[in-house]
């Protein structure tokens, strides 16, 4: 069965599509900055999807709409997206429910700048020394890389009700069988993140 929005009035309901790419982008970070950790879901050769948290660096600037992670080029999400860069990455906060969704293309970089842009302290512990003078958990250990999602789409939910408004909602809506939507759903398109990207470059 092809979409239908008349079937399925919660997402008709919900959608906010009056704002401006910025005010999208804003919402966005309101939600990756409070979560802080995402589930990078990449796809093997044999066709199984893995997922696994990671905390993306940054946003650094207030128009950014990539994701950056740091991460050790010997685990088996490398070789996963060297097979398909085709990534999914969402963020769910269970006290708000706010969540997102990036659908794109990771792209893997050793950059020594962007590595270093995105470097924090606290990032070696994920790596360890080994003690042989090379692989020594610091940015310039041969291991670290960046993964940068470069999304084709972005979809988020905003919730714009407390918790017990919501849930009075709900209550009220299966009660008169009308469709309960205490929050906003929002897409940022592929066109709108080129407009966004390309103002980010200038």
């Amino acid at each position: 069965m092809s979409y239908n929005k008349e079937l399925d009035p919660y997402s008709a309901k919900a959608q906010n599509d009056n704002l401006t790419p910025q005010e999208k982008v804003d919402g966005l970070h309101t939600i990756i900055k409070k979560v802080k950790t995402g589930m990078l879901t990449t796809r093997s050769a044999d066709g199984h999807m893995h997922s696994r948290a990671m905390a993306p660096a940054g946003p650094v600037s207030h128009n950014q709409v990539t994701l950056v992670f740091i991460a050790n080029r010997a685990s088996h999400k490398f070789e996963e997206i060297e097979n398909d860069a085709h990534v999914n990455v969402s963020f769910y906060d269970e006290g708000s429910t706010h969540w997102a969704s990036y659908s794109g293309i990771a792209k893997v970089s050793q950059d020594k700048e962007l590595i270093a842009r995105h470097w924090s302290h606290l990032t070696s512990a994920w790596f360890g020394d080994l003690g042989d003078g090379t692989h020594k958990g610091d940015q310039h250990d041969p291991r670290v890389a960046v993964i940068e999602v470069i999304p084709e789409e972005i979809r988020y939910w905003l919730s714009t009700s407390s918790t017990v408004t919501k849930a009075a909602s709900i209550v009220a809506s299966a009660a008169t069988g009308k469709v309960s939507a205490p929050g906003e759903l929002r897409t940022i398109s592929q066109q709108e993140i080129q407009v966004i990207q390309g103002l980010h470059q200038k």
